[in-house]
């Protein structure tokens, strides 16, 4: 038989003639065994639905398959069907289709999917421990056709990773749109999650993993890196940068690897606690952490030499982050930042490995006693806030880094409440830094990647942003002076960084009006023929896209923070103006049930069309939220407000009255 070329791969969707089963890859992390959570009857369902992708003739060889998947595993991800073909981004120039819309989606799935990017590639899982693109790899196979057969008047709708099939829309609506573990409030309990994505028919999507704007740890390594920078302002004594200053925190995985090479930029010591040897050595591999220890004796001589040197460098610790903040609480090593990272959204099911438990015991134990499990985690989880208590009594700043930390050390009895029982004793990243800082100015986290696939084009979009931004920053406000000046130094030095890992991408704190100028510098770049297209996004971690009010709202103090019309606004808006695709999802950083968070993406082709649906939907996409920030009386918002209106006088929001505090007294 002729093998099939890559476009003919993607062309067949699920095959007529079934693969031969795969061996199982030891080379690759995989995401730890699922409790089994199905009843008899319920395992039978879930059988049925996995069943449903394949022709009925298939069904008695694919069955005792996919029985020994749901109970090895606790899921069924049809590894049988995993291309042979390499995934990775390749050029958009590379994929089938009648639209490059179409294409570019396609690549920016298969970025998600790249075992260089994905922390679990083998079960479709990006990062988070369990923030998935697809549940099973049929649904990436019949994703890809559809994405391949599309016109320019067609919408695919995904329903958490599953296609629901090609629909009549326009050709200025969304050329994709996606919904990730939309639960019904009453059936949305941490065991209901378990059970109905066990059976198949939801998913956790996390924020760009399951809305395909993943684009590796360098996501996130700019936004650490200025709440790195700015946690050192706040405890600067004298204006003093964080030279010979240490950052303790843990988590070297899909998100939480970026710590290290943030604290390098910032200029600090950065020592980064793992349990996992494979994220460890994947990350040190990268060069995003310079040095890896294994033994808290060694750790504890060189973190003193890197002090008195005043040395910029990170060390990854091999082992448990409890044993770190003890270990430096008996040698009295002072800790200037700390942190946590590991995913805390995901207690149960490998986000967080509990102190004198090996790797290989903790996932062992979660899958076969997880009640004994829990007990082990809030017990580590005691543990570690005490130990953290104790350094902070010596001075450490220590701020939660939005993974649900404080939470789950609250729920587990730690002794992490302020003095009114109700509040935590540390704040988040966001209540002392993103948020005031940052999010109520309209900066957040606006990404673009080269659908090229050429490290050229890369170098020409960073030039081209660097000049917008510095022409911007001659005529902005006091307010906003040091975030300019913040963002122009980390686009200059991007490439020195080194900060690719799969797509030619960047990411680059920027407000609507930054956004709007360096996104049509791209346009017209493309226009002249000097760049290939480019896909536009952002991460949902940002000013409007995020309903989440112990990490991207907590700064919201009006009572709002609880409710999700900003984020559900946020992705309708988007759909209407210009966006090439569109997500929302329950679920995202801090767990499921705890967020809505919505997303987009869009593709610059260099055209006037393009020209229009970037300046009406990027405007949009930040201004939403600075609209309710205001309302909810943060300063800086309500000056962003009255600027925005300022620059675009078709816009008219409403400004809070602010009301004395002592009439209520």
């Amino acid at each position: 038989m002729t093998k099939l070329s890559f476009k003919e791969q993607i062309l067949q969707g699920i095959p007529e003639i079934l693969p031969a089963k795969k061996a199982y890859n030891n080379t690759v992390n995989h995401a730890p065994t699922r409790k089994e959570i199905l009843t008899e009857e319920e395992k039978k369902l879930a059988l049925k639905n996995a069943l449903r992708y394949f022709k009925p003739r298939h069904h008695e060889e694919l069955l005792a398959e996919f029985k020994e998947e749901l109970e090895k595993y606790g899921r069924i991800y049809m590894h049988r069907f995993k291309p042979d073909y390499e995934i990775y981004a390749r050029s958009i120039e590379d994929y089938p289709g009648k639209t490059p819309q179409a294409r570019g989606i396609m690549l920016m799935i298969q970025n998600n999917l790249d075992p260089k990017v994905a922390q679990h590639p083998e079960e479709l899982i990006t990062y988070g421990g369990n923030g998935a693109v697809f549940q099973n790899w049929a649904q990436y196979l019949l994703t890809m056709q559809y994405l391949a057969q599309m016109d320019d008047e067609q919408t695919l709708v995904m329903y958490s990773g599953h296609p629901m099939g090609l629909f009549p829309s326009h050709n200025k609506a969304p050329r994709v749109v996606v919904t990730n573990g939309m639960m019904i409030p009453n059936y949305s309990k941490p065991d209901d999650w378990e059970k109905f994505n066990a059976l198949g028919v939801t998913q956790y999507g996390q924020m760009t993993a399951g809305s395909y704007m993943y684009i590796g740890p360098q996501g996130i390594v700019h936004g650490t890196t200025i709440t790195v920078l700015n946690a050192g302002r706040k405890i600067a004594k004298s204006g003093e940068d964080l030279e010979g200053k240490l950052f303790v925190t843990s988590g070297l995985g899909g998100m939480s690897g970026a710590q290290p090479k943030a604290g390098n930029i910032a200029g600090c010591i950065t020592v980064c606690a793992e349990v996992n040897p494979k994220a460890t050595q994947t990350r040190h591999s990268q060069g995003w952490v310079d040095e890896v220890i294994s033994d808290l004796s060694e750790l504890g001589i060189r973190v003193k030499q890197a002090k008195e040197n005043k040395e910029i460098v990170s060390i990854a610790y091999q082992g448990n982050i409890v044993e770190v903040w003890e270990h430096f609480d008996r040698e009295n090593i002072y800790i200037d930042l700390g942190s946590d990272q590991t995913s805390l959204h995901n207690p149960w099911a490998g986000g967080y490995y509990p102190a004198d438990l090996s790797l290989e015991e903790a996932n062992k134990m979660m899958a076969e006693d997880p009640e004994e499990f829990k007990k082990k985690v809030q017990e580590s989880l005691r543990r570690q806030v005490k130990a953290i208590n104790a350094h902070t009594a010596k001075g450490t700043y220590f701020f939660d880094y939005g993974n649900a930390f404080l939470l789950e050390a609250g729920r587990a009895g730690a002794d992490i409440f302020a003095d009114n029982g109700r509040d935590f004793k540390y704040s988040s990243y966001v209540q002392d830094i993103m948020g005031p800082m940052c999010f109520d100015f309209g900066f957040g986290p606006f990404r673009w990647v080269c659908a090229s696939g050429n490290e050229k084009d890369l170098e020409k979009t960073d030039a081209i942003a660097a000049k917008v931004l510095e022409e911007l920053k001659e005529n902005s406000p006091q307010e906003i002076q040091q975030q300019m000046a913040d963002n122009i130094k980390w686009i200059k030095g991007a490439r020195d960084n080194k900060l690719v890992v799969g797509s030619q991408a960047r990411i680059l704190y920027a407000d609507a009006e930054g956004r709007i100028k360096i996104a049509k510098a791209f346009n017209d770049a493309i226009a002249r023929g000097e760049i290939g297209p480019v896909i536009l996004g952002r991460d949902h971690h940002d000013v409007s896209g995020t309903d989440s009010p112990y990490r991207e709202t907590s700064n919201i103090y009006d009572g709002s923070q609880f409710t999700a019309d900003m984020a559900i606004q946020n992705v309708i808006g988007d759909s209407f103006r210009g966006a090439t695709w569109v997500s929302i999802h329950n679920g995202g950083g801090v767990g499921w049930g705890e967020v809505i968070n919505g997303g987009f993406g869009m593709i610059l082709e260099g055209n006037k069309e393009s020209e229009e649906r970037l300046k009406s939907m990027l405007f949009w996409d930040v201004n939403n939220g600075i609209a309710r920030r205001s309302w909810a009386r943060n300063e800086g918002a309500v000056f962003t407000a009255k600027r925005a209106m300022e620059m675009e006088p078709r816009l008219q929001l409403s400004i809070p009255n602010m009301v004395d505090s002592r009439l209520l007294d």
